[in-house]
């Protein structure tokens, strides 16, 4: 199993996630650093203070050497797919090629409706997302994309320069669901990041996804396997690594260690050694 970190930029300081990213980036069992793209904070006072996901990423990137890293993840509606791909390349030339791009379908009624950002059903939220991975997809690898849709219209459209990694930056797609969620993630995606529950749930949607890989005639093996592993507050490192061992036994391939707020880098270097001492990185 391999380890990276998440550190979501919600009620927290510009200069505590700044601290952390430079101290991980020379902690080498952490091969990669997340956060997210919301407006509001999630799962708690949504009216807390929240860093924007991308900007404070370009930094982050600035600020690091050696880490792989990537918003887990974008919310499709927030940006048209155009704008990403441009965002997505500029960053990937800005990192040296250390760039994953990590997309969902996006669920954030709140911030959606007050930014009155258009989300839609769920049927709307899941047409809209295939529609943009083929657009993304496109607009990062060929020359010139054109592209009749619903939602999306494009005509001999570029993006240049493009960014070091070929054929694009791995793309991530975040989401459990079985029927459009895994579908679009076997056809598009080199990586897919199960959000949370239990081993067993997470044993059955890597089946379907595999399933959904032999329908297109893709191997499953292409795409790696991540999930979240939440570091409570106390800090109880030998529970979360138990959770990303159990998951491990189902498949698991990266375990990204979702650090909690307020974010302080004293904790990775005991994470590091728990991480050691385990036996679980590869």
């Amino acid at each position: 199993m391999r380890f990276a970190f998440k550190t979501s930029p919600q009620n927290t300081t510009w200069a505590d996630m700044l601290a952390v990213w430079k101290a991980a980036d020379q902690i080498d069992v952490f091969e990669s650093g997340w956060t997210f793209d919301h407006f509001y904070p999630i799962f708690s006072d949504s009216t807390g203070p929240c860093l924007e996901g991308w900007v404070t990423l370009t930094a982050l990137a600035q600020a690091t050497e050696r880490l792989r890293l990537g918003v887990l993840v974008t919310g499709i509606h927030y940006r048209h797919p155009a704008v990403l791909a441009n965002m997505t390349s500029a960053l990937d030339i800005v990192s040296d090629g250390r760039l994953e791009l990590g997309i969902g379908a996006g669920w954030n009624e709140e911030e959606s409706e007050a930014y009155g950002i258009e989300l839609g059903s769920i049927r709307e939220r899941f047409d809209r997302f295939e529609e943009a991975c083929e657009v993304l997809t496109n607009l990062l690898s060929q020359k010139t994309t054109s592209f009749d849709g619903k939602f999306f219209q494009l005509k001999d459209a570029r993006n240049e320069p493009k960014g070091p990694q070929r054929p694009h930056p791995p793309i991530c797609i975040g989401g459990n669901g079985e029927k459009r969620t895994l579908r679009i993630t076997a056809r598009y995606a080199q990586h897919w990041n199960f959000v949370g529950g239990t081993p067993e749930v997470f044993a059955r949607k890597r089946d379907v996804l595999a399933g959904h890989c032999a329908d297109i005639g893709r191997d499953p093996a292409e795409i790696v396997l991540s999930a979240h592993v939440r570091l409570d507050p106390d800090l109880n490192y030998d529970k979360a690594l138990s959770e990303a061992a159990a998951l491990g036994r189902e498949g698991l391939d990266l375990a990204i260690i979702y650090l909690p707020p307020p974010h302080d880098p004293a904790v990775l270097e005991p994470l590091a050694d728990a991480i050691a001492a385990s036996g679980l990185r590869r």
